[in-house]
């Protein structure tokens, strides 16, 4: 079964946030990755490039605290409402498929879900009850 887990946006402090959270939690990052390291980043102002684009903090046996920071150059605002989703890892791409149909019917995609640079299959929307949610499967 698949496994849920957080996932918030942050306004350019997301580093400084989950170096917070590791000094309470405990553990190692699993993954922090910079939009400057993704391709087409130049699209973006220098200040932006530096920010986060995934960082992942486990929390407990199968929990993971996940984040990313919004893009201000390229029009992305946090308010209320859109600091968060909730992520689900699917054990199968055929389950990330039947999840990611199911959830998003009357709902808003804002990413298809497709394989993505970082080789995942990855899907981003929002439901019909506004709901932010994320599906991955980590291809193995």
């Amino acid at each position: 079964m698949a496994i849920l887990n957080s996932y918030l946006n942050f306004d350019g402090d997301a580093e400084e946030a989950f170096n917070f959270y590791k000094s309470v939690f405990g553990g190692e990052f699993l993954v922090l990755t910079r939009f400057k390291e993704i391709p087409e980043c130049e699209i973006m102002s220098i200040e932006d490039q530096e920010k986060i684009m995934h960082i992942s903090l486990p929390i407990g046996k199968a929990s993971i605290l996940m984040a990313t920071d919004i893009l201000s150059s390229l029009g992305q605002s946090l308010t209320l409402g859109n600091n968060s989703y909730i992520s689900i890892s699917a054990e199968t791409e055929e389950e990330a498929i039947r999840l990611f149909n199911g959830l998003s019917v009357g709902g808003v995609i804002t990413m298809p879900l497709e394989k993505s640079f970082w080789g995942s299959f990855f899907g981003m929307f929002n439901d019909k009850y506004g709901i932010q949610w994320m599906i991955n499967y980590e291809f193995k």
